[in-house]
């Protein structure tokens, strides 16, 4: 999530030292919450007290002082466990549903919720306040922030080249910006998924496939995660990177924004987007289900859904909260983003991920 952190995707991305810093005030390792479903000792009521453990992505990077908030005022202790990227995410959850890794989750997108809901990983729960127009998912996924998955430009690589910032899919893979581009595994990566869903809605399911076979003769980079391709690959992050365009979110350029606070030294194309939700949800077998629920709760809150855009750098569930003055110039949302049916994406989604591996990667 660039979540500059997202996303979803940590102070970029639930990133690298921003994310890293929260997960580890509150990690507490991979293993199932302790909290147990039976009243404590002195009678109370186990979702006021106890552990309730968090499986999430890497990119979860709340401000600690909201999670403290909580714990003072559910009798809980919140317990994180960073499973990897989203698409990890929810592969491990899957492999592990007899024996579940946590209570809550969050962080399933909409590109894998369905495999998540066929899988039974989650069970049925509904918040009291979900927001309006907050839709949720098999009645078990609740959704608590989204953002839109586009292509992002080095803008001042760009100025220094005399070369006009590609503006459309198809610029993509023009020869005049050939070996430019880097994107994420859409195997291993939520953005890279999306991305390659963006693609579907563009050009079809009969068409994608040429459409990613003409970015792999223009030189496309693939690498495994966000992280990387931000990283490690792009030219706009700071960090040596030799590539000006790359896979990230319609947010990430708000938090690349000049010292002065007059421009931001990157761009998203919005012209290239899919929009990315982000779920939370009680995990089915939880040890401590009514504290969990107490956690999506959480999630849901006014305090933690105001904090989003500055923690996770996505845009909260609840549209009336809001957002940073910054956001409406430097992190606006696509106008007609890219989409694709959740039931074609059900369907498809791995025969997708397979002909986009044998065409792209060989």
């Amino acid at each position: 999530m660039l979540r500059l952190s997202g996303a979803h995707a940590g102070t970029i991305q639930a990133g690298t030292v921003a994310g890293a810093a929260a997960v580890a005030l509150l990690l507490a390792g991979c293993g199932g919450g302790s909290g147990s479903g039976d009243s404590g000792s002195d009678g109370s009521d186990p979702a006021a007290s106890g552990t309730v453990t968090l499986v999430t992505h890497d990119s979860w990077a709340l401000d600690e002082k909201l999670v403290e908030g909580f714990e003072e005022e559910s009798g809980l202790t919140v317990e994180v466990s960073a499973a990897g990227d989203a698409g990890t995410l929810v592969n491990q959850l899957v492999l592990t549903k007899d024996s579940p890794l946590g209570d809550a989750v969050f962080g399933i997108d909409n590109t894998f919720a369905s495999r998540a809901l066929e899988a039974g990983v989650v069970e049925e729960y509904t918040p009291a306040d979900l927001p309006e127009g907050a839709e949720q998912l098999g009645g078990a996924l609740t959704p608590i922030d989204q953002g839109d998955v586009c292509v992002n430009a080095d803008e001042a690589w760009f100025e220094k080249s005399d070369l006009d910032v590609p503006r459309t899919l198809e610029d993509l893979a023009d020869p005049e910006y050939q070996d430019l581009l880097v994107v994420s595994n859409p195997a291993t990566s939520s953005p890279g998924l999306a991305f390659l869903l963006a693609t579907v809605g563009a050009f079809g399911e009969n068409g994608f496939e040429d459409y990613w076979a003409s970015l792999a003769d223009n030189g496309v980079k693939v690498a495994d995660s966000w992280e990387d391709a931000y990283y490690v690959d792009f030219s706009g992050a700071g960090e040596g990177g030799e590539r000006p365009l790359v896979l990230s979110y319609a947010t990430s350029p708000a938090f690349t924004v000049t010292e002065d606070g007059t421009g931001t030294t990157t761009s998203a194309l919005l012209e290239t987007c899919f929009r990315q939700v982000e779920y939370a949800g009680v995990l089915a077998g939880s040890d401590n289900p009514e504290g969990a629920q107490a956690l999506v709760d959480f999630l849901l809150s006014a305090d933690v859904q105001a904090a989003l855009p500055e923690s996770m750098y996505m845009y909260p569930a609840d549209s009336s909260v809001e957002l940073p003055k910054d956001w409406q110039k430097f992190a606006p949302q696509a106008e007609a983003p890219f989409e694709v049916e959740p039931a074609e994406v059900s369907e498809h989604r791995d025969e997708w991920i397979e002909r986009w591996t044998e065409t792209v990667v060989g």
